[in-house]
């Protein structure tokens, strides 16, 4: 599949100018989650679509939310493609960073502030895209094209993604939404690959509850529920829950594996094995970040966070509770990983669920992963696109109970000096000029070939 005529003699840096532009923009909207604001944002983006045209709805959601859905439509011979971004980020402290984060500063090369990787790059990318589609091809492509920027990914989607396929499910249906977290470019000694998110692990978060003898502080020696509840954080800190190899992690460590020279691919490959996994993770491998996410692809996790008891210093608690962020791989359920922490922490203790998400699941033979890869080798050749599965949580959650196949790219061609674990969520959070003019084509293309 070859470059859709329309774009066959696009401006791309007048696009990539108002891509920028827009992004800059919109980094200088504080957006900070809580409390929000992504009203604000809301509005700048419905201020573009009005000027260019485009139909577009604004759905408040309480003080300062809101979350805007707009389309350009197509032939509808086939199902939509949603563009989902969502607007909201996490705290920033000024005085820790080189240039405010809410500045939109673009200089030495590289565009700062907080957002531009999570994710108001993609919203920009994406807001480009739909504006260019909407001059040059609109009713022409087979699908509608749906854009959707939403609150609340950062706190658990409930004012935003999730709001929407709850309350306005058909404004947002559709057969593929591209979202975060994919696309960036990975270094892996001479060789390059690009993540496609095509899969992301399930949230389970849990309250455990011990209970013990309640007394004064003076006289100790009861079955203590404070030290009841320490020694059950202390032995689920120290160990990992059983080994699970999913397909698309399976697919991941082979396609890394089979880019690297002898023997690190043969070691490499041996994180699959019931056998070798907790040794080449543990002692083996020389990058201990990298050893940690392989770990986390591998399992169930259960981190606890919160630990709670007492009110008095001199008063012995008969109840201790421990907060749990368990986050689950494809295929598992919220009562697999309860029974995984019952063998690590006893079944004496009270364990509730506090949130459950699901886990999504997508294909590792994803037609549209053919067609990145179809990109990236015209436009960065040598980078092979990989599909994995992303621990945390994003608003695929919300598109996939619509039956929506979510890929995560959000393209962003990085060099051997930037890591982007170290710029998600970081101090200083930036993204290069150059690798973010990259993506809005590469994301351009992927779609504008996703939609014919």
């Amino acid at each position: 599949m070859s470059t859709p005529t329309w774009l066959e003699d696009m401006d791309w840096e007048a696009v990539a100018d108002e891509a920028q532009e827009i992004l800059c923009d919109l980094l200088r909207i504080d957006t900070t989650n809580p409390p929000g604001n992504e009203e604000a944002a809301c509005r700048y983006i419905a201020g573009r679509l009005q000027d260019a045209g485009i139909a577009h709805e604004l759905f408040p959601v309480s003080p300062g939310r809101a979350n805007l859905v707009a389309r350009v439509p197509g032939r509808g011979t086939l199902e939509p493609v949603l563009l989902a971004t969502h607007l909201d980020v996490v705290p920033a402290d000024p005085e820790e960073w080189t240039h405010p984060p809410f500045a939109g500063a673009v200089t030495d090369g590289y565009i700062w502030g907080r957002g531009a990787v999570d994710m108001k790059n993609m919203a920009a990318m994406e807001l480009a895209f739909l504006l260019t589609l909407h001059r040059h091809h609109a009713g022409r492509a087979a699908s509608d094209v749906i854009f959707a920027a939403v609150a609340d990914e950062e706190a658990g989607c409930a004012e935003g993604s999730l709001w929407l396929v709850e309350n306005h499910p058909d404004r947002v249906r559709a057969r593929i939404a591209f979202g975060e977290v994919g696309g960036f470019t990975v270094h892996l000694g001479e060789s390059r690959i690009c993540p496609v998110e095509v899969a992301e692990k399930g949230v389970c978060w849990l309250r455990v509850t011990a209970r013990g003898q309640e007394g004064h502080g003076s006289l100790p020696g009861g079955e203590n529920a404070v030290a009841r509840i320490g020694e059950a954080a202390a032995r689920l800190a120290s160990q990992s829950l059983p080994l699970k190899v999913t397909p698309v992690v399976r697919h991941f460590v082979g396609a890394v594996a089979a880019l690297q020279p002898f023997p690190r691919g043969a070691v490499l490959r041996q994180i699959l094995s019931p056998v070798w996994s907790d040794l080449v993770l543990n002692r083996v491998l020389p990058d201990r970040d990298q050893a940690r996410l392989f770990e986390v692809l591998l399992h169930d996790t259960a981190a606890p966070t919160i630990l709670s008891a007492g009110t008095r210093v001199n008063v012995i608690p008969g109840e201790a509770t421990m907060e749990i962020d368990g986050r689950l791989l494809p295929g598992q359920t919220d009562e697999d990983l309860i029974a995984e922490i019952r063998a690590v922490i006893g079944e004496d203790l009270d364990i509730q669920v506090t949130r459950s998400m699901p886990p999504v699941e997508g294909d590792v033979n994803d037609p549209v992963l053919g067609v990145i890869q179809e990109v990236l080798d015209e436009l960065d050749p040598g980078v092979v696109a990989v599909p994995n599965l992303l621990p945390g949580f994003t608003d695929a959650k919300a598109w996939s109970s619509l039956g929506c196949r979510c890929i995560g790219f959000s393209p962003l061609k990085l060099g051997p000096e930037d890591s982007f674990s170290a710029l998600f969520h970081g101090v200083d959070e930036r993204i290069p000029v150059e690798g973010f003019r990259f993506g809005v084509r590469a994301l351009s293309e992927v779609v504008a070939r996703v939609i014919e």
